[in-house]
């Protein structure tokens, strides 16, 4: 396969690899990693296994913080369980919602529904669940955004020589 379509394509899944670390429809850093992996693999690239090492644990520690970082947030701002729960199931069914970030106002949705299931007469604790889960989503997501953004400019530095 020529080198100049294998770089486009690695270049495509790694911009669909930052896309998807906020839209969850795809795969986020998994895109990424598989950019980079084509990328050294796939070309005569001189790109050091260092990169792809680091990359592949920075990836590997993203997949554990998104799950550990918003249930830690959700806990520090007085969350439960059922905050957790409905976050997931708002998330599910706000990706099927035709409406801009859908899957976003599913997520906080659900965490101040199964609060309030949880226990109906604290408002306030539900809203405090939420704001919690909008934290820690977004430290979650500029996580990966970063380690997304570095994959790709590291493949474009070595593409163009630079590194």
């Amino acid at each position: 396969m020529d080198t100049a379509l294998i770089n486009v394509l690695c270049l495509i899944l790694l911009v669909l690899g930052i896309l998807g670390t906020f839209l969850p429809v795809l795969p986020g850093l998994l895109l990424s990693i598989c950019g980079l992996l084509i990328y050294k693999f796939g070309t005569n690239a001189d790109l050091p296994m260092i990169y792809v090492w680091a990359f592949g644990i920075l990836t590997a520690i993203s997949a554990v913080l998104s799950y550990v970082i918003p249930a830690k947030t959700n806990r520090k701002y007085g969350g439960t369980r059922w905050g957790s729960i409905g976050s997931i199931i708002g998330t599910i069914v706000g990706i099927f919602i035709p409406i801009p970030l859908g899957f976003l106002i599913g997520m906080f949705a659900g965490v101040f529904i199964g609060e309030l299931l949880h226990d109906s007469k604290d408002m306030n604790k539900a809203l405090q669940s939420t704001k919690g889960a909008f934290i820690g989503f977004i430290y979650g997501t500029g996580f990966s955004l970063v380690v997304g953004v570095a994959m790709f400019l590291v493949v474009v530095l070595d593409m163009l020589d630079i590194i």
